[in-house]
């Protein structure tokens, strides 16, 4: 199987998971198994230098069971969009998916995804959360930015920006140019989406609460989030006239 080339690739986001990824990748891979046996996991658990986090130790344990399942473990140079990047430069799949391992999008969504791309003949696939659990301030945030996010970019096929899993096929991936090492690489897979005029497909989803641990977005996330907005919609101004690739 290590010189297939897998069918679906899923990069799961595994930061300061700790023991608890093992519980969310286990039945992921079973319900893959289940659907299609041809598959890949890239458990992404990079870190903080010094820091006491056991997550690359746990991913790479987790690894070694399975030759199909993959860790990649470095020390962090950004925030969850350069942890996202690395765990695409790593995966093989003809297809690719994202999804953060922390249990609020449910492992269930990856199968579910898979198909309604496969079924579909969709370029990428996406959700949208049609119930959520995290609270109203950050319901309140999402509603903010997801309306300026469609007025600055209309016609995005895009109602939940942040919204994982993700998924699209090896050669959307490979067109599109992803730079962003914070938290906006959501929002730039979208964009850049948009601009190469892919057809795109969603689904609901429900986002649960996490109890154990403190949101990593912090408010600062928030002002980068606009920033940003601003910044990329300014830069599309340069591709009004160029053909996409």
């Amino acid at each position: 199987m290590k010189n297939d080339i897998p069918n679906i690739s899923v990069v799961v986001l595994c930061y300061r998971s700790g023991e608890t990824i093992a519980s969310f990748v286990d039945p992921l891979a079973k319900s893959l198994d289940e659907h299609d046996k041809n598959w890949e996991l890239v458990l992404v658990g990079n870190y903080v230098e010094n820091s006491e986090d056991n997550t690359p130790a746990v991913v790479r344990e987790i690894a070694e069971r399975d030759d199909r399942i993959r860790a990649v473990t470095k020390v962090k140079e950004g925030m969850m969009g350069w942890d996202m990047r690395a765990g695409l430069e790593a995966a093989r799949g003809k297809i690719l998916a994202v999804i953060d391992g922390d249990g609020q999008m449910p492992w269930e969504d990856i199968v579910r995804g898979y198909k309604i791309l496969r079924e579909g003949n969709w370029d990428m696939v996406k959700t949208y959360r049609e119930e959520r659990g995290d609270g109203l301030w950050r319901k309140l945030i999402s509603n903010v930015f997801n309306g300026l996010f469609t007025v600055l970019f209309p016609g995005s096929q895009c109602r939940d920006v942040n919204s994982k899993p993700k998924f699209m096929t090896r050669e959307v991936y490979e067109r599109m140019d992803l730079r962003s090492d914070d938290w906006f690489v959501d929002a730039e897979i979208m964009i850049q989406a948009r601009r190469l005029k892919c057809k795109i497909g969603d689904f609901p989803v429900v986002f649960h609460q996490i109890d154990s641990r403190p949101s990593f977005v912090k408010p600062r996330a928030i002002l980068e989030f606009i920033v940003n907005l601003l910044r990329y919609r300014l830069g599309e101004f340069r591709f009004w006239f160029k053909p996409a690739p």
